[in-house]
């Protein structure tokens, strides 16, 4: 028997970012929003399990030993129902790799939505998000989707009301960039100044709850943007590529290095990246809108 699961990539529409806490994380105001962009994880019931395996753009570049959060999602739900982990967890890898767009925690998320389903091990919904919780920061996310409030580290959600859809294009960079890294230039260019405690913007929650893409384009924020820049300057010019198309709004999605444009309608993102592809500043450019479901199963459930 197999599961088949799929689960959207996420746009942080605002990412507040705050001191470095004692424990080398960051308090977050996180506002994530579910994309249609999607990675797709199957669990087979395997006898040489835990492995990996991967398909899709730049799977390559994407670890198939312990270290994938697929592969430790799924032993940590082994651990927790007391089993061994023999399963063979194949990703159908679509959301850029390392793209700021939360595809390895996506993959953690469906992975352990999968075994989930394949064993029979019937974890409450509680359970299955504490286990994402402890593997990463965006992972819980990745399993409920639509659009939510992260606190903590990000962990902590609360769900938003959003009023229609949002009309997007994510253009993806010709290299990716570390997360980590990108937090630790955080740091240093915030040396010697006080960073404030992160918090929700007001307006931007009421643009979501009200659908309005111009109140949501003046609201947009990623305080780790400038830190994305400074690692990775050709971004500055794929952001007023964006703008110059005409997007309502330009960031830089989560850490990047993808870059994320708001567009008022489908018609407009279609518009906006075909013209991002031919100005050369990205590897490609693609529309999606949100917000959508989190980890979904779409095959094999008993």
């Amino acid at each position: 028997m197999s599961v088949t699961v799929r689960v959207p990539a996420k746009v942080n529409v605002q990412l507040a970012v705050g001191p470095a806490r004692p424990d080398g994380f960051h308090d977050l105001a996180n506002v994530f929003l579910a994309v249609g962009l999607y990675d797709e994880v199957t669990a087979t019931a395997s006898p040489d399990g835990p492995r990996v395996t991967c398909a899709g753009p730049d799977a390559g570049q994407v670890p198939l030993d312990g270290t994938n959060l697929a592969v430790r999602a799924a032993i940590a739900l082994a651990e927790r129902h007391g089993r061994d982990p023999d399963m063979h967890l194949h990703i159908a890898k679509d959301i850029p790799v390392a793209g700021g767009m939360a595809g390895g925690s996506a993959d953690g998320a469906a992975a352990l939505v999968a075994c989930d389903a394949l064993w029979g091990t019937n974890a409450s919904r509680e359970e299955l998000l504490g286990i994402c919780a402890e593997l990463g920061s965006d992972v819980p996310f990745s399993l409920v989707g639509g659009a939510a409030l992260g606190t903590g580290r990000g962990e902590l959600l609360r769900p938003l009301e959003v009023d229609g859809t949002f009309h997007w294009v994510f253009a993806t960079a010709h290299r990716g960039l570390s997360t980590p890294a990108v937090f630790r230039e955080f740091d240093r260019l915030g040396e010697g100044t006080r960073i404030p405690e992160p918090v929700a913007s007001q307006d931007l929650l009421d643009a979501l709850a009200k659908g309005d893409a111009d109140a949501l384009a003046a609201a947009v924020s990623n305080d780790l943007q400038p830190a994305a820049l400074s690692l990775f300057p050709e971004l500055a010019g794929t952001l007023a590529a964006g703008r110059a198309a005409g997007a309502l709004a330009a960031l830089v999605s989560g850490s990047g290095p993808t870059t994320a444009f708001l567009a008022r309608d489908a018609g407009t993102a279609a518009r906006i990246a075909r013209d991002l592809r031919a100005t050369g500043t990205c590897r490609t450019a693609r529309t999606a809108a949100g917000p959508v479901p989190g980890a979904t199963v779409v095959s094999g459930a008993p």
